[in-house]
């Protein structure tokens, strides 16, 4: 059996298992771990830089010259002219991009981690120094300035011979608190007279349990706009802050749509716990036909004045799994009903991909199928 047929049938067991225990109705969450708020994320950020100090395994600046022109622009700047010089062939330098990612609310002088991926041909990143990166936002302005080792949690050797080993990725690493951060996102949160709740899952019912429970707390704040925003407007006197962190901590019941995700690549299927079947009949069993080709040579006899002649001679076999039987679903019939009676047909996970289309093709499937 392989790893793909143990996950799914380990998958299966555990359905099947939490099927029989009682599970409390409406499993409720946060409303912090189902939306995100307005203005509180993340911002992107991208530099270009060397890295200096490598071991013989940077960039080729015959076959990269913007690392040659790097490399020049940065010496002249430090007062070193290499303009007329034609003989530069260091080994031991990298032109890289340096990504990382601005935390909303960032101070400044505060530290966050960056990524350091390899543009060149060179074949490893392991303990070479990036020098000084200005970190460029959407808008074009510095928002943060790189420097630091950089790790790249990686094994590289190679032998005279040409034999090499690696492991990981040597041209990409990281560097932990290896960018300051030098200009603030000018969003003032205290100052806002609404904020919008955008969910992660959109879903009129969410909207509506969302807008409901914090009305329930603060009546008269929230008000489900679509599927995937709700407005909320802090009571007056109230401070924002205060206001999103009670709003937060408040619990809802997520609506989840019923869908059934396959993975026709690796053989997972994944099911909803509000997937629910029609009342239909599934057989499956697995007929295999062999046919064995085994050719034989007519020898003429001596002084016959015959031809050897090659004689075809086929075997035709077959072999039909027995002890599968018809099983059949009742209307309504719930995850844990299907995965029983798909078990009791002893199906693989291949096999069940395609009941499960079938299923749907037929009608009774009363749930949407997503193939990965």
């Amino acid at each position: 059996m392989s790893i793909f047929s143990r996950l799914a049938a380990t998958l299966l067991g555990l359905a099947v298992a939490l099927g029989a225990v009682a599970v409390p109705a409406g499993a409720t969450s946060r409303i912090k771990d189902v939306v995100s708020f307005e203005g509180v994320r993340e911002n992107k950020l991208v530099g270009y830089g060397l890295v200096v100090g490598l071991n013989g395994t940077g960039d080729s600046l015959r076959n990269a010259p913007f690392t040659q022109q790097s490399l020049q622009s940065m010496l002249e700047r430090l007062g070193v002219n290499t303009r007329n010089t034609t003989n530069i062939d260091t080994k031991d330098v990298a032109a890289v991009m340096v990504t990382a990612s601005l935390p909303a609310f960032s101070a400044s002088g505060s530290q966050i981690d960056v990524t350091v991926s390899a543009m060149g041909d060179s074949k490893s990143l392991l303990g070479g120094t990036l020098l000084v990166t200005p970190l460029l936002g959407a808008d074009g302005e510095v928002y943060a300035v790189a420097q630091g080792t950089v790790q790249t949690g990686a094994i590289s050797a190679s032998g005279a011979s040409g034999s090499s080993v690696t492991r990981g990725v040597p041209t990409s690493g990281r560097i932990a608190s290896g960018a300051s951060v030098e200009r603030e996102i000018g969003f003032d949160f205290s100052k806002m007279a609404s904020l919008r709740l955008t969910l992660h899952n959109p879903d009129f019912t969410t909207s509506e349990r969302i807008a409901k429970a914090v009305n329930a707390r603060f009546p008269g704040t929230a008000s489900p706009d679509n599927p995937t925003i709700v407005t909320l407007t802090p009571p007056k006197g109230e401070n924002i802050v205060n206001f999103v962190t009670s709003v937060e901590q408040l619990e809802v019941d997520p609506d989840v749509p019923a869908k059934v995700v396959i993975d026709e690549v690796n053989g997972v299927v994944v099911m909803g716990d509000d997937v629910r079947i029609s009342t239909i009949a599934i057989a499956q069993g697995n007929l295999t036909i062999s046919v064995q080709e085994t050719p034989q040579v007519s020898q003429p006899t001596p002084l016959s004045r015959g031809a050897t002649t090659v004689v075809p001679r086929s075997e035709v076999g077959f072999n039909e799994q027995k002890g599968r039987h018809l099983i059949m679903l009742r209307s309504g019939a719930s995850l844990a009903a299907l995965v029983k009676g798909l078990n009791t047909l002893g199906v693989t996970p291949r096999d069940m991909i395609s009941i499960l289309q079938a299923i749907k093709t037929a009608g009774a499937l009363q749930a949407d199928i997503e193939v990965m």
